[in-house]
């Protein structure tokens, strides 16, 4: 039996049952996506499994580092034959991780391959692969398509000006594609650096000045009345725990004003600002009927070294284990 087939992790005969007698012909509704708008406007076609595959595979990069592969095969500058056949290599050994099913997956469920990945079948699945996605149906779009995808949301900060989202609003695409107002960036006043350089975004993105905490917070409504003029319904927030920390509107200026001048925020100051921030944002979601999603518990930039030489979303990330219902 094929590694991969039909009753895959279905262990039951009521998960057989449940799965193949309504969810399989279901269409995808994809609430939540980092898949980049631009892709699927062009639409973009692939021209080999690099690019589909390992291009900006954080999950992918972080496996093959543990596996001893050199940085160059990861966000480096190998060719992307070399890079793929590094990952090759590093399959067998995340057997019992996702990655590994995620992987066979893809393979049978795309391609149609049943082989299982590694560096002897590497040559083979490379080719088949490539030969397949020179073909229109493997496009952007052309995948959404064969999966039956009817509704996709992806993930936007409140600067983008969602020109590809326009575009595709009046296109007469099988599957409609919609902005989901992530801010996480206004929380950063812990980091004035990269917090000062968001705001000048902001500035840019609504054409104003920021001068107070009122200023600010009247930006960001804006945007979010644009993002809901541009077919957004949604909020998305990645959040270390659940801010829950009493804050005055005050304090929450006050706090503002020292990033501003370049002051980090302390532990204690960057949670009450957050706390203020997200009833803000509760708030705003609240009056336009949207549904907000909270992404939480991920621990960010584990290996600040590397996060500073490679750029965040690389791979050095991971779960947290912050409290939860029990924070004091």
């Amino acid at each position: 039996m094929d590694f991969i087939h039909e009753d895959f992790l279905l262990h039951s005969e009521s998960a057989r049952r449940l799965y193949h007698g309504y969810a399989a012909g279901e269409p995808i509704l994809d609430y939540h996506s980092h898949l980049p708008p631009a892709d699927i406007a062009l639409p973009r076609s692939f021209n080999n499994l690099f690019e589909l595959w390992l291009e900006g595979d954080h999950y992918k990069w972080r496996a093959m580092r543990a596996n001893g592969v050199e940085e160059r095969f990861c966000t480096g500058d190998a060719p992307p034959r070399e890079k793929f056949f590094a990952w090759a290599r590093t399959v067998p050994f995340t057997l019992r991780n996702p990655l590994y099913h995620w992987t066979h997956l893809e393979l049978q469920r795309y391609f149609g391959i049943r082989q299982l990945l590694d560096e002897t079948s590497a040559e083979w699945v490379w080719d088949c692969a490539n030969s397949q996605l020179a073909q229109p149906e493997f496009s952007a779009q052309g995948i959404l398509r064969k999966f039956r995808v009817q509704a996709l949301c992806t993930s936007d900060d409140p600067c983008d000006d969602l020109a590809q989202h326009r575009a595709l609003a009046v296109a007469s695409a099988d599957c409609a594609v919609y902005p989901t107002f992530r801010p996480d960036k206004a929380l950063l006043v812990h980091d004035p650096e990269a917090f000062n350089f968001w705001v000048r975004r902001l500035e840019e993105a609504d054409s104003c000045e920021i001068a107070t905490f009122t200023s600010f917070l009247s930006a960001i409504q804006r945007r979010h009345e644009y993002f809901h003029a541009n077919g957004a319904r949604l909020s998305d927030h990645g959040l270390p725990y659940c801010y829950a920390t009493a804050c005055k509107e005050s304090e929450a200026a006050a706090i503002f004003s020292h990033a501003r001048d370049g002051v980090a925020a302390s532990p204690a100051e960057q949670d009450r600002f957050a706390s203020f921030m997200m009833l803000f944002f509760g708030r705003l979601d609240a009056e336009k009927g949207w549904t907000k999603q909270l992404h939480i518990g991920a621990l960010r930039a584990v290996n600040t070294r590397a996060e500073a030489e490679y750029g965040p979303n690389t791979g050095f990330d991971t779960i947290g284990d912050q409290g939860q219902a029990a924070r004091p």
